[in-house]
């Protein structure tokens, strides 16, 4: 199965940010990287919107033809975006407004009221959901009790590991995939995936629905361009 390449343009915000104005254009780099071959397009809008704002996901969800995914903590604007713009994925991270990126996934099983509400108020609108979730099964057990679609395995443990003992890292992350395919659950996976370690960790979970990478996607378009560095992560995920 080839696994779905989801590009983040969070970065591509936050160059715009640095200097204002409208250059890069976000919309744009995304409609570019669609053109370039990346099956969907990802977001983090943070409240502070210290890289994608509010703006910007309302006009990504009126251009992006491919499946559009905005992630987030569930506070009220980031539930009125998805309502307003209903993306093909709403993927649910639990960290606080301050963080600087995404490090840890949901204790689902203290989380299990809201995270139940939150599953079917997507599903009533049409919304697949997924939820950020490290390697511990008890959280991907109530992932599926809560009525998930899909988890997000985050995989910042096993970047940082990878070049240490590739089979020792992802060891946990296949144990996890394979109680989530009993479970009836789909697979994402991200956090520091790049050209060194995705192969690997392609090959040990066949069953990857989709990736999301920004960060070192676009750290190696500085490199590679924009067009060929989409292309060769794709072709890792085949």
């Amino acid at each position: 199965m080839e696994t779905k390449l989801s590009v983040n343009v969070n970065k591509i915000a936050t160059l715009r940010n640095a200097r204002g104005g409208d250059v890069p254009n976000v919309v744009q780099v995304a409609l570019d990287c669609e053109r370039f071959g990346a099956d969907g397009i990802t977001v983090h809008p943070r409240p502070d919107e210290r890289h994608i704002t509010t703006k910007d996901v309302y006009d990504l969800a009126d251009k992006v033809t491919t499946e559009f995914n905005i992630e987030g903590y569930p506070d009220d604007r980031y539930l009125q975006l998805i309502s307003d713009t209903k993306p093909a994925q709403a993927t649910l991270v639990p960290d606080p407004p301050h963080v600087l990126t995404s490090n840890a996934g949901w204790d689902t099983k203290k989380n299990e009221s809201l995270l139940t509400d939150l599953a079917q108020q997507f599903k009533s609108q049409g919304v697949r959901s997924s939820i950020f979730v490290d390697t511990d099964l008890q959280n991907i057990e109530y992932a599926a009790k809560c009525g998930m679609d899909r988890i997000e395995l985050y995989t910042g443990p096993f970047a940082d590991n990878f070049s240490k003992d590739p089979n020792e890292a992802v060891r946990k992350y296949v144990t996890a995939a394979n109680r989530a395919v009993e479970l009836g659950l789909e697979l994402n996976a991200g956090h520091d995936l790049n050209l060194d370690n995705l192969r690997f960790f392609k090959e040990q979970i066949p069953e990857l629905v989709e990736v999301s990478i920004g960060h070192a996607l676009i750290a190696d378009a500085l490199y590679y361009g924009l067009e060929n560095t989409v292309q060769m992560y794709k072709r890792l995920l085949k």
